[in-house]
């Protein structure tokens, strides 16, 4: 029976695990098969090829990894997808600089990786489970004997759980391993870099300069908004030089889909609700009138909530529930009511309220024998000497080898799923005394609790709550798909959906530029299929209908462009193009204007139609300007600070949100003393993290290809 409880509240885990063997079984021929007709590559780096398997393999092991660490059992479908997103990212990166530094004949040896562990200080052996309890830092010492007692380890004469655990264990070291050698290799190829980037006396002496050399200004600004748009001319030649010259900037590495869809969410309709509202009404009923066994009914209301036999914080029930539990009376039933937050119809019944230290400070002695007769007669021996003044801590390093004891809060067990044995004990340990010992017989051993300390008195809670989701029925289901079934048909084709979309009732969006790496459409879970329909697809197709979401989602998708890998087209750019030709001619024909009038001072300038005036401090050529009138970021203003005569009114200039004239009225130099080591080390390390960005320069050019959405 203890096996079956383990092996059932490992349910979900074991369906993962199994589901991968059966996909690893099927696809492994399948994709055989299928190899002379198919891709069954994810990407490809440099010319080099991942196979799905391989990736697969790769998202298992660093899934694993997040398990242990997290001591999670199974992980949601967002963690599963940021994982798959962080196995590729760290694939890629790796490819990248491991293919250049093959180039260069760089290596990590095993001697390097053993020099790391033995200085302790990597950020990714902080992670390990190998750390001194004192000092929190790592302990190769632990490690050492673990690696020791694992490769000496006689499996068949130790617990499965803990076999289980030392495997996981090994396996996670490994990794650990690997992403050594992976994180030395980059640094050492990201050194290389950072040393062919020196700097000299003049460029440090410059750099000082342009920091410690500050001027104050008197500014009168006119903003590009004073001239409307509409009487801005813009040909379509001007649109193409323009265009032309700044080609470069509009170089996509990675081809594009430009969207249309409806989204149809599929909703619980009045009559959905009532029924609800009915069924939880008589579970209200009947909740009132229950007095033992809550957990059997609580699950054959199927409410959202079980029912668990301890004492909760406020705070571990949902928020609904934690705003109406103080007004709530012993015994007593509140509800039903309607929450909007969370769309549930709800009533609960308080079982009894106490103030409880929340803080409890414990040691154990687990006793575990070759039977569970020699575990229960060993077990009371211990409790017995206990009970007779024996030293708890001498007698848990004999039998558990750690005497230390440990703190716990209800935060351990609220919100977890719990099996008799788990409620059995936390209840037990909350309900003893300071200096109490328990002995407390479970399926594996037997534990011996002792309470050291207790603190944190909270007011703490047992509630039954009956809580249902107003979900859609089958025939709201069924009327909602067939109406956007028969649109569809009725609407084969864009310009139709175009046309018709909005009578029906149907909202028609848009998306461009949507990436083969995303993962969802519209935000709407579940858009795998579509996504693969998409990137399959001619401009102008229309698709099936999808079913999407938690099932609670109706698509169909047409695509209006293919954007090619290579320069954007003019007609993509061309509003951000026109948008800059705007403002340049608005400034031309502002500094036309203000030339004329020959201005010889500030204030002249206050006179300008549509002008704004500001004064703008401790402006430095190291560092933008801000000008709050016109709220905009302005490096031309900057550009004069240390050449700008002092007292005298500049010519004209353009700047990012109007045109601008100004008149420096103070100047200062910072009370800095120079010193050229210093200057020219931070002058390098700018220099270095410019350098820093070199992988995107290497994606670039390996041409990376990331075909992952055909497979996952």
């Amino acid at each position: 029976m203890a096996t079956l409880q383990k092996i059932r509240s490992k349910g979900p885990l074991l369906v993962i695990v199994i589901g991968l063997a059966l996909f690893a079984f099927i696809a492994g021929d399948a994709w055989k098969i299928l190899q002379p007709h198919q891709k069954t590559e994810v990407g490809e780096v440099d010319g080099e090829s991942l196979s799905a398997q391989d990736y697969q393999k790769l998202v298992e092991e660093y899934t694993e990894v997040i398990k242990f660490t997290s001591g999670m059992s199974a992980l949601t479908d967002e963690q599963t997808t940021q994982i798959k997103d962080e196995v590729w990212r760290n694939y890629v990166n790796n490819k990248l600089i491991e293919n250049e530094a093959k180039k260069l004949g760089l290596t990590v040896s095993k001697a390097e990786i053993q020099a790391i562990i033995d200085e302790g200080t990597n950020p990714i052996l902080q992670q390990t489970p190998f750390r001194n309890q004192q000092t929190g830092q790592f302990d190769k010492d632990m490690l050492k004997k673990f690696l020791v007692d694992y490769s000496k380890m006689d499996k068949t004469k130790m617990p499965p759980q803990y076999s289980e655990y030392y495997d996981k264990m090994f396996k996670f070291w490994t990794f650990v391993e690997k992403s050594l050698t992976q994180s030395r290799l980059a640094e050492k190829y990201q050194n290389l870099i950072s040393r062919s980037l020196i700097s000299n006396p003049i460029e440090a002496k410059a750099a000082f300069e342009a920091r410690v050399n500050t001027a104050d200004y008197l500014v009168a600004a006119i903003p590009y908004t004073s001239i409307s748009d509409s009487t801005i001319k813009v040909s379509d030649s001007e649109l193409k030089d323009l265009y032309n010259k700044k080609k470069e900037q509009f170089k996509q590495f990675v081809e594009s889909r430009n969207i249309k869809y409806i989204d149809v969410p599929v909703v619980a309709s009045k009559t959905d609700r009532a029924e609800v509202e009915k069924e939880v009404t008589e579970y209200t009923k009947q909740l009132a009138g229950t007095t033992a066994d809550f957990t059997t009914f609580v699950r054959n209301s199927e409410s959202e909530v079980p029912f668990v036999d301890l004492f909760y914080t406020k705070k571990a029930f949902p928020a609904d529930i934690a705003a109406r539990i103080d007004s709530a009376s012993i015994g007593q039933i509140y509800g039903p009511y309607y929450n909007q937050q969370d769309n549930t119809f709800n009533s609960f019944k308080v079982l009894a309220k106490q103030s409880a230290a929340d803080s409890i400070q414990f040691r154990q002695i687990q006793i575990a024998a070759a039977t569970p007769e020699k575990t229960k007669s060993l077990a009371d021996s211990v409790y017995n000497a206990l009970k007779g003044g024996a030293d708890f801590a001498e007698l848990a390093k004999k039998y558990s080898g750690n005497a230390e004891p440990q703190w716990i809060t209800s935060q351990a067990y609220e919100g977890a799923t719990l099996d008799e044995n788990n409620v059995k004990l936390f209840s037990t340990l909350f309900n003893l005394g300071v200096n109490e010992t328990a002995n407390l017989s479970l399926p594996q051993a037997n534990v011996i609790m002792q309470v050291v300390d207790k603190k944190a008195v909270k007011d703490k809670y047992k509630a039954a709550v009956i809580k249902k989701t107003v979900n859609f029925s089958k025939e709201t289901y069924n009327k909602i798909y067939n109406d956007f079934s028969s649109f569809i048909a009725a609407n084969p084709t864009l310009e139709k959906i175009n046309a018709n979309a909005e009578a029906k009732g149907y909202k028609l969006l848009e998306r461009n530029d949507l990436f083969s790496a995303e993962h969802v459409i519209g935000g709407i879970k579940g858009t795998r299929e579509a996504m693969r329909w998409v990137f399959g697809a001619k401009e102008g197709d229309v698709s099936q209908m999808f079913e999407c979401g938690d099932n609670n989602h109706l698509l169909v998708i047409a695509v209006t462009g293919i954007v090619k890998e290579g320069y954007r087209p003019l007609e993509l750019v061309k509003d951000q193009l026109k948008a800059e030709l705007i403002r340049d001619k608005k400034a031309e024909k502002i500094m036309a204007d203000i030339k004329a009038k020959n201005l010889t001072s500030f204030a002249q300038c206050k006179t300008i139609p549509n002008v704004v005036t500001d004064s703008v401090k401790h402006v430095s050529f190291a560092a933008p300007a801000y000008v709050a009138s016109v709220r905009s970021s302005e490096p031309v203003l900057s550009a004069y600070a240390s050449i700008a005569p002092l007292n005298k009114l500049s010519a004209p200039v353009k700047g990012n949100a109007a045109v601008f004239v100004f008149q420096p009225y103070s100047k200062e130099k910072l009370k800095e003393v120079y010193n050229q080591k210093e200057e020219e080390l931070k002058v390098q390390g700018m220099a270095m993290r410019a350098a820093s960005r070199f992988v995107n320069d290497l994606y670039i050019k390996a041409k990376v290809k990331d075909n992952r959405y055909l497979f996952f």
